[in-house]
């Protein structure tokens, strides 16, 4: 059987610089391709923010059997045409929708150029779909898995009990060609590598921790050091959701990273409180490598701390920034600016940064992303069909209203990313020269989760 394995680039007509700002490996799709492989099927994987143009092309030459598709919510709409253009081609083909938004809105993929709807975790369903399909039977009934028959999607059942350390390594060969192309500003080329899955915490903004049911789940330690070396790139980004949570398993992972002989360039998210928690682990990673994290400030307010569920303080931001420049580690904070904000809010934002002397802020704008909870009544972008317009989650566009009108709201935003300008070209990102040239300052594809959480990656729905 052939599979093909497309990851979906962004919409330039909403977003004028695309996917310029950071593009990532696709990480959750080399996952879904070592199954494939390990099943004994061909798998190719097409990157579009890569190869924008090459999707029909590639459909007709390669005459896949199969095509799977991810992404997030900024993503639905662009599955969807991909899957479309798919079935134009080769209408026989079987075409599947995984990833954060068909695990929490599996709704929106049921359409009739869809067959399949993976949710949760895809490895093992995939791997079950791909048993039916040898066996020469009908696809239904199988965990997690939403299943098209006689016009109507029914699921499966629930999905299975999950296991981390039965979960592939991800296939890094399907994309030989890319890889030096994957990057997060200077961070060029750079691989993503997961050792949890999963968050403890329950911000309110987040959507991450509710995909795996509020559990947690960690790796063996063994066998994140048996992948990491054979990881070629000299820049890793860890994406997992909450990695220093555990302060003990970080040490040893830490410790046998540096047993092991591997040198590289890390780069993580983590918590403020997490820092603060134990600074000595977070020396001795820097030690090793970790030369930045991705930090959710999320707020200087309060009062919108205690909104989000953050289970923290302004003062405890402020202590966490001073630390990690102590420990002689870079970073890269995101900051969610609200619609609420008026001219007193974007001013306190600018001066809290400058103040505390933030390497690398970025920012997003609060959105009611699937899994949080919100419902969507206040969105004010729509399909024809009532449907949230899920171009604009790209966490750069306001989706519900805005107390400054809606244009002098924009402005504010962008000129947040103007006055920091100095601040991208000192981290030598190749978004800021593009944007800066496009007379437009902006962080790039939010999908890297990843890179605000990254990226491809990340991946994830999270706004930092």
């Amino acid at each position: 059987m052939k599979i093909l394995l497309v990851y979906p680039n962004a919409k330039k007509e909403i977003i004028a610089w695309g996917d310029k700002g950071a593009i990532a490996e696709p990480i959750a799709l080399e996952y879904i391709g070592a199954i494939g492989r390990d099943c004994g099927h061909e798998v190719k994987l097409l990157d579009l923010r890569l190869h924008n143009d090459d999707l029909d092309t590639t459909v007709e030459q390669f005459q896949p059997d199969m095509v799977g598709v991810t992404g997030y919510s900024m993503h639905v709409l662009r599955c969807l045409e991909i899957c479309r253009i798919v079935k134009r081609i080769r209408p026989e083909c079987l075409t599947v929708a995984g990833g954060h938004h068909a695990t929490l809105e599996a709704v929106d993929f049921f359409e009739p150029e869809i067959d399949l709807v993976v949710i949760g975790e895809g490895t093992g369903p995939f791997r079950s779909i791909l048993g039916c399909l040898e066996q020469g039977k009908r696809v239904e009934g199988i965990p997690a898995v939403w299943s098209r028959i006689d016009g109507e999607f029914v699921l499966g059942g629930a999905q299975a009990e999950f296991d981390i350390n039965l979960i592939p390594q991800p296939d890094r060969t399907l994309v030989p060609d890319d890889r030096a192309d994957y990057f997060i500003d200077w961070m060029k080329p750079i691989a993503l590598l997961r050792t949890t899955v999963g968050c403890p915490y329950r911000c309110s903004f987040c959507a991450l921790w509710r995909i795996m049911d509020g559990q947690y789940y960690k790796r063996e330690v063994d066998l994140v050091v048996e992948e990491l070396k054979q990881v070629e790139e000299k820049n890793v980004f860890i994406v997992d959701d909450e990695p220093f949570v555990n302060s003990k398993r970080m040490m040893l992972l830490a410790q046998e990273i540096e047993k092991a002989g591997i040198e590289k360039n890390f780069f993580s998210y983590c918590r403020i409180d997490s820092l603060l928690k134990d600074m000595d682990l977070m020396r001795y990673w820097a030690g090793i490598g970790l030369k930045r994290l991705l930090i959710g400030v999320e707020t200087i307010f309060d009062y919108e701390l205690a909104d989000y569920n953050k289970r923290q303080e302004r003062t405890q931001i402020v202590e966490g920034l001073q630390a990690a420049k102590s420990a002689g580690i870079s970073l890269f904070c995101n900051f969610i600016i609200h619609p609420r904000y008026t001219h007193k809010e974007f001013e306190e934002v600018i001066r809290f940064i400058r103040e505390n002397e933030v390497d690398y802020p970025s920012f997003t704008i609060w959105t009611p992303i699937p899994g949080t909870n919100n419902n969507y009544e206040d969105v004010i972008q729509r399909q024809a069909n009532g449907r949230p317009n899920w171009d604009y989650f790209d966490l750069q566009h306001p989706v519900t209203e805005t107390t400054l009108p809606k244009e002098e709201f924009m402005e504010q935003f962008e000129n947040l990313y103007q006055v920091f300008a100095s601040n991208y070209l000192q981290a030598e990102s190749p978004m800021t020269v593009t944007a800066m040239n496009e007379k437009h300052v902006a962080m790039g594809d939010p999908s890297v989760r990843l890179a605000m959480k990254v990226l491809g990656m990340i991946a994830t729905d999270k706004h930092g």
